[in-house]
This record gives C-alpha cells, sequence and structure tokens, in this order.
C-alpha cells in the first residue's frame, strides 16, 4: 500500500470528526442484501454487450461469478474473424479470476473488454440477472443462453430498398426459403436448425437423414404462393 503524505497546510489542520460511518449501501445479491466491502462480497451471473473501437463488431459476454470470482464465462461475438479467435482466447482467460482482475486484463479485443467493463458496473452495483434469486445459478447455467445444438442464437437479415429484404438465420435456425403471398410479402420460411443437426449426425443418423429430420417451418409457409432462396433470388 503507497504511503500517504500531507501537504503542509493539511497538516498545520485541526481534526474535526466525521460522525458518518454507515459504511457502504447494501446491494442485492443472490437474494441476499450485502454490504459489499470487498470483491468476494460479491456473486452473480449476467450478461453484457461491448463494441470494438471501429464499431465493427460486437461481444455479448455471460459471466456467473461466485464470491467475487469467475467461475463461468460465455463468450459470443459477431464481426470480424479475429474477433471469433479473440473469444477463444478470452474463454482461458476469464475463468478462476477475480472480476477486478479480468477489468483490468487484456481480453484480446476490444469488443470484450468493453463487455467486461459493463459486466463489472452490473456487478459492482448488484444489477445482476440473479440480484434476487436466491443462491443464484448453478455453474453451466450461460450454456442455457444457446440454441438447440449448443449454438449462439443469430438473426441475419439483409435488405435494400428496391429488392426488399431477405432473412438469412433467425434464432431457428439457418433459413432455407422464404414464404411469399400473392403481394410478394414474408408470410413465413423454412429453416434447418443446424446445431441439432450436427448433433444427430455426431450421433450416427446420416446427414442426409439428420439434415431432413431438422428442417421446420414458420409462420404461413405451407400458404405460399411461391418460394424464394434468400441467398440466390
Amino acid at each position: 500500500m503507497s504511503k500517504v503524505t500531507f501537504s503542509h497546510e493539511v497538516e498545520q489542520m485541526c481534526t474535526v470528526r466525521n460522525a458518518t460511518g454507515h459504511g457502504p449501501a447494501p446491494i442485492p445479491v443472490e437474494g441476499r442484501w450485502v454490504n459489499a466491502y470487498q470483491i468476494g462480497d460479491i456473486s452473480g451471473l449476467t450478461h453484457g454487450v461491448g463494441w470494438c473501437a471501429p464499431q465493427q463488431g460486437t461481444c455479448k459476454l455471460t459471466l456467473n461469478v461466485k464470491g467475487g470470482i469467475i467461475e463461468e464465462a460465455l463468450v459470443e461475438t459477431i464481426g470480424c474473424s479475429g474477433m471469433t479467435h479473440s473469444a477463444a482466447m478470452a474463454g482461458e482467460i476469464l475463468p478462476g479470476k477475480t472480476i477486478l482482475e479480468a477489468l483490468n486484463t487484456d481480453l484480446v479485443c476490444d469488443a470484450i473488454n468493453v463487455a467486461m467493463r459493463e459486466l463489472f458496473l452490473q456487478i459492482a452495483y448488484g444489477r445482476t440477472q440473479t440480484a434476487f434469486s436466491e443462491d443464484g445459478l448453478p455453474v453451466g447455467a450461460g450454456l442455457e443462453d444457446l440454441g438447440k445444438g449448443l449454438r449462439s442464437q443469430v438473426g441475419t437479415i439483409f435488405s435494400t430498398k428496391d429488392k426488399g429484404v431477405r432473412y438469412m438465420e433467425m434464432a431457428e435456425g439457418y433459413i432455407n426459403k422464404l414464404a411469399l403471398d400473392k403481394n410478394d410479402e414474408i408470410i413465413g420460411y423454412e429453416f434447418v436448425r443446424v446445431g441439432k443437426m450436427l448433433e444427430d449426425i455426431r450421433r450416427g443418423k446420416s446427414p442426409d437423414e439428420a439434415y431432413k429430420a431438422n428442417v421446420g417451418t414458420y409462420g404461413r409457409f405451407a400458404e405460399a404462393v411461391k418460394t424464394i432462396d434468400p441467398r440466390e433470388e
């Protein structure tokens, strides 16, 4: 700890007692009200997002903190290809660190560092997702945010003024076809659950069988006047 020194003016001052000693305001921590004096007083599972300096990509970070220690981290990124590799490194770096250590650690990518900063604020101020949940959530709960087959839920939509919108990926999965009505307006789509399909293949199904088993539709797909491939038509 640094030595405390005083200026000449302060040294000449008399002492006036400070009667305020009520400590920090309590924050909600996993179903309890806690006066947090140290990092170890804080627990919670929460999510946050960050972005890189040129704003070319973003990160969604999920942390499960117990007694100030990061026990679980889920790093999801979208943007430049380097960001996905940075996420792999951050996934190795984060668990086992205190939230203060993690805040002051280079997590390789600007977007992940910013997400860590935003999560630190949530955690330190008692604004976690589990602030009022008794004992919080078990380690592994972060995986529940993922879709079937443990893949990130991604929405990829492209549109132009002249040609309209194209759904390419939704929470359900990869979009195969868009269903259009007589006015050429979208009324549904056909999708493939990619994560679940790959899971079935790993478990022994043939690729063709796994593909067919994981094709589904949403909306009034069966009423389509025509269907289009959103990537080709």
